[in-house]
């Protein structure tokens, strides 16, 4: 059934306390193998900003940049602006954003480990093309293959992690990706700090280690086994009953496995997955899958992890100072990840969404007012001040790592009814990479043109985002992935655009009545 008004819309039977299983060596390996694949995102947002500040990287592909650096009367906030500066960063992004749009149907079609695959190996020849560049071109299409890379793992791992992970422990599972993520920015940010000393070669080596996660997401997605829900939608139900029976630990899981088959048959009437995300039935998971992705960059947080070198170059550290600074956020945003993953699946996720908004408005502002009334075009900031903005911004990363870093993946990847997920994730990470795009590519002129008042800035967004929460996002802790619908249906808001109860029963009706004709 190709859309229209009879397509379905996720499984609503209440089977969750019916499920049995136990957490098992199995699928905690499995998670953590796939994980690894965050360490690619993380690995490049972390390496740019360190490679960019390195002199040898700016004299042979941005010399301009490279004398404006020289200039101490250059204005501070503009020292770094330059379009193609930024294009290195962003282009990656942008490759990105097209590539998870294919990477959608291969993920539907063939399973969450062709992706994986598929994204490991485009990262592989990213790596090779970048550290071996001898011109901007190469070094461009080298970006533009890490971000098919990106694309297509971005895609299927947070997929994957969300339909291994048994009901109760899936919020700290999911974020095995965050925290991959993490730990790729800080292993970068500590490369950098030693590359930066390796004078004419060292940014090469620093491009060049991203084959290291690239090969263990490859390899890794060779060994994984398929998630039970995908090995069901493509037909193979007995051999999803025994991959869902070996990773719960027990053969007793009929119920979880009825509402697996359940979406499957869904999933397989629904020819057009982007046409059906588009019905009012989807209309609360696709606002999120837009809005949470969005919310998550327009945080600032990659303006900070990007440019962090910069950033702290720009506030009058020295060259090792600034690399050392920006070291400290990767190991803070690594080590605050870990308490997400503690508490997300005993607090909740809305706890710690609206907690961490809250923490980063307080240092945005604070980082702001300290720039604008101490740090001028001309001007560098104490050592003191210097000292207290480094530890504000920290406690920004720290309150990102444990709210919306994490969350801001993990909560679109388990809204999705199987039939829309693979589609749902492809706009999550579009959307993502989107407004990464335009941050990475803008970030250095609103710098310039808004010099403090950038902080300011975010901090308007986050105070958004954080009443976005507060109103429009229900728990999602300890509900089953494939009885979510239950929940929208529930929410004080969203229940008045998906309560329509007969849309939801008349396909379930029409599966039954073509199960009894067989």
């Amino acid at each position: 059934m190709a859309g229209g008004s009879f397509a379905p819309a996720g499984v609503a039977k209440d089977r969750a306390e019916q499920y049995e299983g136990k957490v098992t060596a199995y699928v905690i390996i499995a998670c953590i193998v796939a994980a690894v694949g965050g360490s690619i995102f993380g690995y490049d947002i972390g390496i740019s900003g360190g490679v960019t500040s390195m002199d040898a990287f700016l004299t042979k592909f941005f010399p301009s940049v490279y004398q404006k650096k020289k200039h101490s009367h250059e204005n501070n906030y503009c020292k770094f602006n330059d379009q193609g500066l930024a294009a290195f960063t962003s282009s990656l992004y942008l490759a990105g954003l097209v590539a998870t749009l294919f990477a959608s149907p291969v993920t539907r079609m063939y399973g969450r480990r062709i992706s994986i695959i598929c994204g490991g190996l485009s990262f592989l020849v990213g790596a090779a093309l970048n550290a071996l560049a001898l011109n901007f071109v190469m070094l461009l299409l080298g970006r533009i293959m890490l971000g098919v890379g990106i694309g297509f793992g971005n895609q299927a791992i947070p997929l994957y992690l969300s339909e291994m992970a048994p009901t109760h422990l899936r919020g700290g599972l999911n974020m095995m990706f965050q925290l991959a993520t993490t730990l790729g920015i800080f292993s970068a940010n500590m490369i950098n700090y030693g590359t930066s000393k390796l004078d004419k070669w060292g940014w090469r080596l620093s491009l060049g280690l991203a084959a290291a996660p690239a090969l263990l997401m490859t390899v890794g997605g060779i060994l994984l086994p398929e998630t039970p829900n995908s090995l069901i939608e493509q037909g193979s139900r007995e051999k999803g009953r025994k991959v869902l029976e070996r990773i719960r630990g027990t053969q007793h899981v009929d119920a979880e496995f009825q509402d697996m088959v359940d979406a499957s048959e869904l999933a397989n009437s629904v020819k057009h997955p982007f046409r059906n995300i588009l019905e009012k039935r989807n209309r609360p998971q696709l606002v999120m899958a837009i809005c949470m992705p969005m919310f998550q960059i327009l945080t600032g947080i990659n303006s900070i992890l990007f440019y962090a070198p910069v950033l702290f170059q720009s506030m009058g550290f020295k060259g090792n100072a600034s690399l050392y600074s920006s070291a400290l956020t990767g190991a803070v945003l690594a080590l605050s990840t870990l308490v997400s993953i503690a508490t997300v699946d005993k607090l909740g996720r809305r706890v710690l969404l609206i907690g961490g908004g809250i923490q980063m408005i307080i240092c945005q502002v604070i980082v702001g007012i300290i720039l604008g009334v101490k740090f001028g075009t001309d001007q560098k900031l104490s050592e003191a001040y210097s000292i207290v903005v480094v530890v504000i911004i920290c406690l920004f990363v720290a309150a990102f790592g444990w709210s919306w870093g994490p969350l801001g993946w993990t909560v679109p990847s388990e809204i999705f009814p199987l039939e829309t997920r693979s589609a749902g994730q492809s706009i999550t990470v579009a959307v993502n990479l989107f407004f990464t795009f335009i941050i990475a590519q803008s970030f250095l002129s609103l710098l310039c043109g808004l010099k403090f008042g950038l902080f300011l800035f975010f901090a308007g967004w986050i105070t958004l985002m954080t009443v976005f929460v507060y109103v429009f996002l229900p728990e999602t802790k300890g509900v089953p992935i494939e009885e979510m619908m239950l929940m929208w249906q529930r929410h004080w808001f969203w229940k008045k655009i998906v309560s329509d109860e007969e849309s939801y029963e008349r396909p379930r009706n029409l599966l039954e009545m073509e199960r009894q004709v067989r």
